[in-house]
């Protein structure tokens, strides 16, 4: 009978004719999902408070203008003022009609509906990856990454009331990310299915999705076109390693759907206008400097929260997990990459340094694109509108997450199996090293530690937005019921006090009414022909 060290956890059990077997792996494999059901049941309930916010939103800076024009132009009409005096964003302003027709109805449910829509979205993408790969599924290691991997990008940024709870920005910038995940998962699905009319049917709508997301967010338009590029080219069957043209066609149809949207914007008479209140300057050196240190400046405050490691961690574990939840051995159909065993080692390995090395640069340059994009629309302070960010924040939690399953996965595979272990103590084979055992344990406690930390380090933040939404929504039902009795009894002019929230405008942001464009719209809301301060 062999010995057991510590490091193999205590795992020692009697087998069928009454010999110790050890397996290193089997206490971290019972553990391993207890961890992550404590990691999704922290972030599955930050998340579950941000969703029930969601009743307590009130109207504040662009839902006075989206609520009377829903009312008085109706679906068709707003669309038709944001294509040709505000903006042109058409798709926008279709779902802003859509979204306020029933007044804050819609506001109301959007939080949870973009919680629970981009969670299943992730959860069943990540599901699709390792059916891909042929790597089992550890339901509960996957949920607790997508869920905080959706705690982060709500709570940890520097305006979470902005990209949760406040439906213009939702609809700009966080909404486009939920288009993205599910039009990915359509053409999975359609792929599957090896029928032509299936992948027909995804091609077209893989360009008609584009064109909506191209007169929806250009921050988007230029993330997920740049991802789409990289995704098609690599999909080529030349590389090897898809066996037709499926997946670049239908990356091909996505990118020229968001060029046909983009051009619909750009040549928009809304856009025109807006253009034309903040003239572009000619790029030139000094320009690109600035865009440059705003970039580094939307980097440095991302990479000031720390809690972003947690993305890292938690796909360390989920790793991990995937390698525990393989039976038999670990070298045989599959490699850490999920390439096939047989497959040429050339083309895999250049595709395994494309798909590690590329997301950097894709971000990168994606980032770097929506920071000139801020500059040129909003001037020197546009790389403060943090909520235009969440369309690269999105893919660098992605980038963080797998990178930490690579590794997770690669440490797991240090382990020995259950065979091996059996073998090594039954025949005084050599095993790993207890210290390296030890080492190696170490670090996954650590990880777990992290990913732990990571989401009780948001708990303040989900609190003070708690407290800021709740207590502004008593104080902004009081004074609405108090400005309804006044227009009832005939007032064509009434008292609002500002009730500031999310950094967002409110009326009398100006001294010059004219230019008032919040106050201008509130009165529009209650029908009246002026608001003055309280």
């Amino acid at each position: 009978m062999s010995r057991t060290t510590l490091s193999d956890l205590g795992d020692a059990r009697m087998s069928d004719d009454g010999e110790q077997s050890t397996d290193p792996a089997r206490g971290l494999r019972q553990v391993l999902p207890w961890i992550a059901l404590v990691i999704a049941a922290g972030a599955g309930a930050l998340l579950s408070v941000g969703a029930f916010l969601g009743l307590y939103v009130r109207p504040t800076s662009d839902d006075w203008c989206a609520l009377w024009k829903t009312r008085d132009l109706g679906v068709f009409g707003i669309t038709s003022d944001f294509y040709l005096t505000q903006n042109g964003r058409v798709t926008n302003a279709l779902l802003t009609g859509l979204l306020y027709s029933d007044g804050m109805r819609g506001p109301k449910l959007l939080p949870a509906f973009l919680v629970v829509a981009l969670g299943s979205g992730l959860f069943l993408l990540a599901r699709a990856t390792l059916r891909a790969l042929r790597l089992p599924f550890p339901a509960a290691a996957v949920a607790a990454a997508v869920l905080v991997l959706e705690a982060l990008l709500f709570f940890a940024g520097t305006r979470a009331y902005q990209v949760l709870l406040w439906a213009p920005a939702t609809i700009s910038h966080t909404l486009p990310s939920v288009l993205g995940v599910w039009a990915v998962l359509s053409a999975v699905w359609a792929a599957r299915s090896r029928r032509r009319w299936a992948r027909g049917s995804a091609v077209g709508t893989a360009a008609l999705l584009g064109t909506a997301a191209g007169m929806l967010s250009e921050p988007f338009v230029a993330m997920s076109g740049l991802v789409a590029a990289a995704a098609g080219v690599l999909c080529l069957p030349r590389f090897g390693r898809t066996r037709d043209r499926f997946a670049s066609t239908w990356c091909a149809a996505w990118c020229l759907g968001l060029v046909i949207g983009l051009v619909l914007l750009t040549t928009s008479p809304g856009a025109r206008w807006r253009r034309a209140q903040q003239p572009k300057e000619p790029l030139t050196l000094s320009g690109a400097g600035e865009t440059v240190r705003d970039w580094y400046r939307i980097w440095e405050t991302i990479g000031g929260q720390w809690a972003y490691v947690g993305a890292l961690a938690a796909g360390v574990l989920l790793g991990l997990a995937v390698v525990l939840s393989s039976r038999g051995p670990r070298d045989g159909d599959v490699r850490a990459d999920g390439e096939d065993a047989g497959a040429g080692r050339s083309s895999g390995g250049t595709f395994r340094v494309a798909v590690l090395v590329l997301p950097l640069p894709l971000i990168v340059l994606g980032s770097l694109v929506a920071a000139y994009g801020l500059r040129s629309g909003y001037g020197p302070t546009g790389w403060t509108y943090a909520r235009t960010w969440t369309s690269f924040v999105v893919p660098f939690l992605l980038a963080l997450c797998g990178y930490g399953a690579w590794l997770g996965y690669r440490l797991g595979r240090g382990l020995p199996s259950p065979a091996a272990a059996g073998d090594a103590s039954g025949s005084g084979a050599p095993s790993s090293p207890p210290g390296v055992r030890a080492a190696r344990l170490a670090a996954l406690v650590a990880t777990g530690a992290v990913a732990v930390a990571s989401t009780v380090a948001l708990v303040p933040e989900v609190r003070a937005l708690t407290t800021q939404t709740v207590a502004r929504s008593l104080a902004w039902d009081r004074q609405d019921a108090r400005i309804r009795a006044e227009v009832a009894a005939g007032r064509s002019e009434v008292t609002y006090r500002p009730l500031h929230i999310g950094v967002l405008a409110e009326p009398f942001f100006t001294k010059v009414y004219e230019k008032d464009w919040a106050a201008r719209c509130t009165a529009g809301y209650y029908g009246v022909d002026r608001i003055n301060p309280s």
